[in-house]
């Protein structure tokens, strides 16, 4: 199977009801080391990509994402609009001009996207972060594919490393952003931007085995 422009539209749109479902949860992770913003940052800014999808409907994939990249870089306030809208207009850069998109290609795009956050987060492995799910996962999906699992069973196996991967960043010492002034004391808590990039993944696993049941 792949990854067409309506799976990616559907990925898209379970991401912003998820955030929509778990902003409170998401803002609550964010007042224990951060800025209490992470939910209700993120629920503004995908409200406005879904609206920004239903009126501008995009034709290929790299449209759709790029479209949400802007969107979110123009109404997020913080580091998290940057870093998402960075991560989906890397992935366009990297997808540009398909209306479909193969599993390894899609991999190569969610590396682009990843080495994006990297680049303007300044972030790596153990930093607890979004990288800390970002990685991990993305090497996981790539791990899945490799083997011959199709691109839907890969997104459901990542989907259930994200959650691992986002429990994992309870016992790290945060060492970016303003969860870093807090030093030893940000142990203890789920990163907010891990836990939202879980919820990422789980809607990319959801519209893709969506997609598969329509195809079968």
């Amino acid at each position: 199977m792949t990854l067409t422009v309506c799976a990616t539209n559907d990925w898209l749109r379970r991401f912003a009801q998820s955030v929509d479902d778990n902003a409170q949860l998401l803002t609550d992770l964010d007042a224990a080391i951060g800025d209490a913003d992470h939910g209700s940052n993120m629920r503004r800014g995908m409200l406005a990509v879904v609206e920004q999808l239903e009126n501008e409907p995009a034709s290929q994939i790299d449209g759709a994402l790029r479209a949400a990249g802007m969107t979110l870089i123009s109404t997020v306030g913080g580091a998290s609009g940057v870093l998402y809208g960075t991560f989906l207009l890397r992935m366009a850069t990297a997808l540009a001009d398909r209306a479909t998109a193969t599993g390894p290609e899609v991999i190569a795009a969610l590396h682009a996207g990843l080495e994006g956050v990297r680049t303007r987060g300044h972030a790596e492995l153990g930093d607890k972060t979004m990288v800390d799910v970002l990685a991990p996962v993305i090497d996981a999906l790539d791990a899945a594919v490799e083997s011959g699992a199709s691109l839907a069973d890969a997104a459901s196996t990542a989907a259930i490393a994200a959650q691992a991967a986002r429990d994992a960043t309870t016992g790290l010492v945060a060492r970016k952003g303003r969860a870093s002034y807090l030093g030893e004391r940000s142990a203890g808590h789920v990163d907010p931007g891990a836990a939202s990039t879980a919820l990422l993944f789980a809607a990319l696993a959801g519209a893709l085995a969506e997609t598969a049941a329509v195809e079968a």
